[in-house]
């Protein structure tokens, strides 16, 4: 009588158990696919969240290093036999993926793959996601040994209970998201109001020192007093304000995986190619982590929208004690003389006083046809 299937279930309560300590979506998500190719012993393993647009809101990989990740290019879409798993709901279990008449190739950095498990992960009848495995590991001179009916049944248990783990990380998220969103709007209406209130006292105490000026001097130049000590108080609000609104997700996730991520969801939103390289980044001072993100966001922006490019090439360094943030594109460039004395400055304004607000430098080169480059410096903590 075999062991396999007592070892194999004792490998699924492991799986299942680690999947439980995790709250956030893409934590489960790397588990999930980490589990499943320890237990059916697979070189590669992947598990891909559809969107609404024919790609993948998440995709996440084990066995392929980050160097061979980003060498092979953007998310896959959904066709071929991904496209079957999450449109059929089946399982596919193939001896050699290539030799399959749906498979459509992959991108020359891919690594090579023959034998394939893949597993819809379904909620109900709502498919949301596919998990699929490749290359068995075991020893047969031909190459890879196969997936096996009982290698299919063993990951269709973790596909249920992943479901289950997914679902829950989802509700968790929505469940802080909607916190957020209404700790955010009881500080917006707090703010509105005490700001408001400062700006009427204010007001008022402007036009009274108006007032006063010609005929009491004196007085006037106590209103004037008042009116300097009321603009700071309404600024001290604003800037405590703005504090306690600082992005969520770079509390939970810090700057490189935040900024990762939105780069991810422009690219894919895009036609430029919108890339992402870092490394050696420790994490930097909250209000520079925060500066550093609204700047590469100005800077994307403006070059996205504006400049036209084919690429816009983002990438984080470390730079000493701290980071040096560059945003390049191939675009149509601009002159920055000729911006500032059309009074227009494409956010420069803004990105200069976030850098300079935390004590950095911001570096804007450009000139038409050629581009544009922004660095951002930060000294780190």
């Amino acid at each position: 009588m075999s062991h396999r299937p007592s070892s194999g279930l004792a490998a699924v309560s492991t799986a299942l158990l680690a999947m439980s300590r995790h709250l956030e979506v893409r934590d489960v998500l790397k588990t999930i696919v980490a589990s499943a190719r320890e237990l059916l012993d697979a070189e590669y393993a992947a598990l891909g969240v559809p969107d609404d647009h024919g790609g993948f809101a998440q995709f996440v990989v084990d066995g392929v290093s980050d160097e061979q990740w980003r060498a092979i290019g953007p998310l896959p879409r959904q066709h071929g036999i991904l496209a079957s798993m999450l449109h059929k709901a089946k399982p596919e279990r193939l001896a050699d993926v290539r030799e399959d008449p749906r498979f459509e190739g992959w991108p020359s950095a891919h690594p090579d793959m023959s034998d394939f498990l893949g597993l819809p992960i379904q909620d109900g009848e709502e498919t949301i996601g596919a998990l699929f495995l490749a290359n068995k590991r075991c020893p047969r001179p031909d190459g890879g040994c196969g997936f096996t009916e009982e290698d299919e049944e063993l990951l269709s248990i973790l596909a249920q209970h992943a479901a289950i783990a997914l679902t829950n990380a989802r509700l968790y998220e929505r469940s802080r998201e909607l916190t957020i969103a209404e700790e955010r709007s009881r500080l917006a209406h707090e703010l509105h109001d005490a700001v408001s209130q400062k700006l009427f006292s204010l007001r008022l105490t402007a036009q009274a020192a108006a007032a006063l000026v010609d005929r009491d001097p004196a007085r006037a130049k106590g209103e004037l007093q008042q009116v300097a000590a009321l603009a700071a108080e309404a600024a001290d609000e604003l800037r405590a304000a703005v504090v306690e609104l600082r992005p969520a997700a770079l509390d939970e996730d810090g700057l490189v995986h935040t900024l990762r991520t939105q780069i991810q969801v422009l690219d894919r939103a895009h036609t430029a190619r919108v890339t992402f390289d870092s490394a050696g980044v420790r994490a930097l001072p909250a209000a520079q982590e925060e500066a550093m993100l609204r700047v590469a966001q100005e800077a994307l922006h403006n070059a996205l929208r504006h400049a036209e490019p084919e690429r816009v090439a983002v990438s984080l360094f470390r730079h000493g004690q701290g980071a040096l943030l560059t945003v390049a594109d191939d675009g149509k460039g601009f002159d920055p003389r000729t911006v500032r004395r059309a009074g227009r400055h494409l956010g420069l304004v803004s990105m200069r006083d976030r850098a300079g607000g935390v004590g950095g430098t911001l570096t804007v080169t450009s000139e038409p046809g050629r581009g544009t480059t922004i660095e951002m410096e930060v000294p780190g903590g």
